[in-house]
């Protein structure tokens, strides 16, 4: 295999290290979105409610390395989890090389420019508010179709 490629066209997920694994965040703050579960169908609505930890104008957890424990339905990402997370939304990077797409251009890593990520549009910032602001009874008032 060619050395000179990208290391996610080297390396499935599972060979990354965990800079390459950490790296593949595009920090667009989608995953961190309050979801709404309807349990007779399975189906998942994302609101624009951003999990307290979110800073949504950087679309950075405040707290990245704590975060599972101050947030307990905060879930850490390996590949093993991938196959079952099928709420991750479809322009997550972890999610493209999963389903063994590739990266879009607008991607830090492709790009080279971490901002790359909010001029495309793709990222909760000025789109999402803190789930602080929010009464949790009144979630189903801010459900999106934006970050599928």
């Amino acid at each position: 295999m060619k050395t000179d490629l990208p290391f996610w066209k080297r390396k499935s997920l599972r060979e990354m290290n965990r800079a390459e694994w950490e790296s593949l965040c595009d920090g667009c703050g989608k995953c961190c979105l309050l979801k709404l579960l309807d349990e007779d169908s399975g189906a998942v609505d994302y609101t624009d409610v951003a999990c307290k930890l979110l800073n949504t104008e950087t679309c950075r957890c405040s707290d990245y390395k704590n975060r599972n424990r101050l947030v307990p339905g905060c879930v850490l990402l390996s590949p093993g989890k991938l196959e079952h997370l099928t709420w991750m939304p479809s322009t997550c990077a972890y999610r493209l090389l999963h389903e063994g797409k590739d990266l879009p251009d607008w991607h830090p890593l492709v790009s080279g420019d971490a901002g790359t990520v909010h001029s495309a549009g793709i990222s909760v910032r000025r789109r999402a508010i803190p789930e602080m602001l929010v009464d949790e009874d009144d979630l189903e008032d801010h459900i999106v179709t934006w970050p599928a």
